[in-house]
């Protein structure tokens, strides 16, 4: 009979803890400004297109028609964003992030930028790149491409 390899003998090990850590506070920080991490992505991803379809978003972030329906529904009940309708196609609407949403989005980085110091400020930047590119070799590898929201 084999031996089984124990837990931290794997490279997803390590990076799931490290992972769920990180994305853990991250989370708490960016509810305490009433959003979750997925909203957070959405806000994100809109600052830099807004007037974007939703399908469009979807198609951009890796996620369903039907999973960006949700958080747009969230976010326009929270009035960050609003659909914009076509005056030429009633089935079309492109997403806009309101006054509030835009403001909101540099604070929101802001917390990320400081997750992401009080996780890996410790490291050297080289090691830091390292990591990273470690990380994009492997999601080029597998083609991945849905992005994290949770």
């Amino acid at each position: 009979m084999l031996t089984p390899s124990p837990l931290k003998a794997h490279l997803g090990y390590w990076l799931r803890f490290v992972s769920n850590h990180v994305s853990h506070a991250f989370a708490l920080k960016v509810e305490a400004h009433g959003v979750t991490v997925a909203e957070w992505v959405l806000l994100r991803a809109l600052f830099d297109r807004d007037g974007t379809a939703p399908s469009g978003m979807a198609q951009a972030l890796g996620m369903t028609r039907g999973a960006i329906s949700k958080l747009v529904d969230r976010l326009a009940e929270k009035e960050l964003l609003r659909r914009m309708p076509s005056e030429t196609d009633r089935r079309y609407q492109a997403l806009e992030l309101t006054p509030r949403g835009r403001a909101l989005v540099p604070v929101l980085a802001a917390l990320a930028d400081e997750n992401e110091e009080e996780f890996f400020g410790h490291l050297p930047v080289e090691e830091c790149e390292r990591l990273a590119e470690a990380m994009q070799a492997i999601v080029r590898h597998h083609g991945l491409r849905k992005l994290p929201t949770s």
